[in-house]
This record gives structure tokens, sequence and C-alpha cells, in this order.
């Protein structure tokens, strides 16, 4: 059996194809050099099981999806990924299962051109902590404070698919083949579509708690109100045949997992943006429209509001 550092240099030490990378895994810090001239996004975000995943996830899921909801963060503020660090606890150094958990995650480190710079291995519950680093140039980050009335409301991808694939794995289904429980274990973040609708959207946020929570978020930040569509929601494919109607629309306004992209667009500009993401296999979706009336009108009360650690929400 391997102690700590023999595990670090055997499932996350690779040589970085990055020259921004003075010193990587192996000192007791790293060295980067950012791109002169652009400045640092940094986010961080913990993933603990049974509580953000199911603790009998695929190991390579569980991998990639750590990295990818903290990913997701610099997708909304159209930042490039650059690098991350990365804080592993568990119960025991299964071999097997870290050698699968390392594949998901350089996988998408890979993908989305991040490179895994440093970290820590230690024993104790299953839990994963992700920090990553993204650059841009200055004054260009998307903020969830550029809203304006008038703006539409537009998402990317669609709606719904990472509550509905929680309750598809409660319920049994274990194929990642499911489109449903494809997207909750295996979410993409928008990295590239943040990107393209930098210099169009006047304000973002990645849908990670849900819809209408995220959107509150937005609107609060910005100082607007929305009239959303219901009619309009992109739903990911099986979430009515597996939920119903009236569960697929909760799915999607509450459910959150969903890790897509909600931007206000000027309506001139939306054409262009979908033009951009149609080039990246992504769907733009406008879904409704900000106003200077505060509050949010179209939607059904009975809809939860998403979720919200230590407050309750959806589950």
């Amino acid at each position: 059996m391997y102690g700590e550092f023999e595990l670090i240099a055997r499932y996350f030490t690779r040589q970085p194809n990055d020259d921004g990378v003075l010193l990587g895994v192996g000192d007791d810090c790293t060295l980067l050099q950012p791109t002169p001239g652009y400045c640092l996004a940094v986010s961080v975000d913990t993933s603990i099981a049974d509580v953000h995943f199911p603790a009998e996830a695929p190991a390579y899921a569980i991998g990639y999806r750590a990295l990818a909801v903290s990913l997701s963060d610099l997708a909304a503020m159209g930042a490039t990924p650059r690098w991350c660090l990365m804080a592993l606890s568990l119960p025991e150094a299964c071999e097997a299962w870290l050698s699968e958990f390392a594949r998901g995650f350089h996988a998408l480190c890979d993908s989305c051109g991040a490179t895994l710079v440093g970290g820590d291995i230690a024993r104790g519950e299953l839990s994963v902590g992700v920090t990553v680093h993204g650059e841009l140039p200055p004054g260009t980050a998307l903020r969830r404070s550029g809203a304006q009335p008038g703006d539409v409301l537009a998402v990317t991808g669609s709606l719904g698919g990472g509550h509905g694939g929680l309750l598809a794995w409660q319920q049994g289904e274990r194929d990642l083949d499911d489109p449903l429980l494809a997207a909750y274990l295996l979410p993409q973040p928008r990295v590239e579509a943040g990107q393209a609708l930098r210099d169009l959207a006047t304000a973002a946020i990645d849908i990670s708690d849900g819809l209408l929570a995220d959107l509150q978020h937005l609107r609060e930040a910005s100082g607007v109100g929305a009239d959303i569509d219901v009619e309009a929601l992109p739903l990911t494919r099986g979430l009515v045949e597996r939920l119903g109607e009236t569960g697929a629309l909760h799915a999607a306004l509450g459910g959150g997992d969903d890790y897509e992209l909600l931007v206000s667009l000027p309506p001139a500009v939306v054409r262009q943006a979908r033009q951009r993401l149609k080039a990246l296999g992504v769907p733009l979706t406008v879904i409704g429209r900000l106003s200077s009336e505060q509050g949010v009108r179209g939607v059904p009360e009975s809809v939860p509001s998403g979720w919200q650690h230590f407050h309750g929400g959806t589950p």
C-alpha cells in the first residue's frame, strides 16, 4: 500500500504542458506566472460525499464532477482556465478507486485546458476541495451586477437534468449513458460559452443552486426584476418522461446542479450570441426578460426556490 506522497506521485503528478507553471506538484508551493497584463479569476468549491454526490458513484465521475463545478464558476466570469489545486480526503487508499478518480479529474483538465499544479491527500470522510485559477483581460469579466431593464434572459444548454439525474440515481439508475444521470454526474462546464459571451452579455451566473435561486442572486446584484416564460424552458432529454410535466418544471426551475450559464443580453445581440454558441455546439434559449419592476413573474407559486446550505430547499 502506498503512502500519501507515493499516491500523489503515482496518480496526480504529470509533466505540465504550460509555460506558466514555473514549479508544479512536489514542493511546498507551486509557482505560477500569469499571462502579462491579465488578471486572475479564482474560485474554490468543496464536494462532500452524500451531500453533493453519491458516495457510491463511479470514482471517474466523482473526480470529473469535483473539477467541473469549480470550472463552472470560471465559465460564468468568462475566464480561461489555467490551473487548479485539489485537496482529497478519503477513508482508505484504494488504488483502483484512485486510478479512476484521477482519470476523471485529468480528463476534464485536458478538455478544458487546466493544469493540476498541487494539492493534498488525507485520511477522512470522502470529500474533494478544488481551487481553480483562470485569467482574462482586466475589465472584461462577466459579473452578476451588470444586467439592465429591457435585457433578455437566456440559458445555455438544458435545464432540470441535474436534479432529474439525482432522482434517477436514487431510483436505482446506474447507466451513465442515461441523459439525466450523465447531466448530474458528468456536467459540462460552459467554459467556451462564457468566453464567447464575454463581450455581449451584461451579466452572468452559473446555475448551481437552481434557476430561480441563481436568478435571485443576479437580480439582487443588478437591481432588476424578471418575467419568465416557463413554456420556453429547455428541458433535458428524458426529464418529462421520468418526472412528468409538473416534476420536470420544478426540476428546471428549482432543482439545481445544472451548471449551465444564465445570462442577460441586450436584445440587439441575441442573434450574434446564438451564432457564436451554435459554432460551439451549445444551444442558447431566451427564457424571459428583465424589468425595473422588482420580483419574478410567470412562475407557479408551488415551485421550490432552490438549494441553500444550512437553510434547506430542494435536496
